[in-house]
């Protein structure tokens, strides 16, 4: 099977097209999303952050009673990176979510836009494009080169 090729994104329809390294990013993030604490939305997230010394860290949404004082996949693994590893590059995420009834309906899911303009700030900051995967349960995955593909009138520090 080949995948589709478009302007500003790639489409793959399994899975199985993904190399190694995109593979095991699909894994830990789907255990990722298992992890999810998500008892109000029943929307589960989990994403797998790839850094440039090889080492993968994952994050999955965390909600609360008191909204909005929950936090998305993306973020809550951005930001526990940020803290801790504030030099490493990071080079891809991986994003896995759906309802926790998944469908084979369910697309797959992209960063919301908060999570959009957080990935711009660490591509910003580290003046190199963070490769972006989004996929469903059912293995379909979506990939851009840069957040700003998903997110192109952004907005950034280098505006002030």
């Amino acid at each position: 099977m080949k995948k589709d090729i478009h302007i500003g994104y790639e489409h793959f329809k399994s899975n199985s097209e993904l190399n190694d390294i995109e593979k095991k990013l699909f894994e830990r993030a789907k255990t990722a999303r298992e992890n999810a604490y998500a008892p109000y939305s029943n929307f589960l997230v989990g994403c797998a952050v790839l850094l440039e010394n090889g080492e993968i860290h994952s994050g999955n949404n965390q909600e609360n009673a008191a909204f909005p004082s929950g936090l998305c996949a993306e973020r809550t693994a951005l930001f526990w990176i940020g803290a801790n590893f504030p030099n490493e590059k990071i080079k891809k995420i991986f994003i896995i979510g759906g309802p926790r009834e998944f469908s084979e309906k369910t697309p797959p899911i992209p960063p919301c836009g908060a999570c959009r303009q957080s990935l711009m700030e660490y591509e910003t900051k580290q003046n190199e494009n963070i490769n972006v995967y989004f996929s469903n349960l059912n293995e379909e995955v979506f990939k851009v080169n840069s957040i700003k593909d998903l997110l192109p009138f952004y907005f950034d520090s280098t505006f002030l």
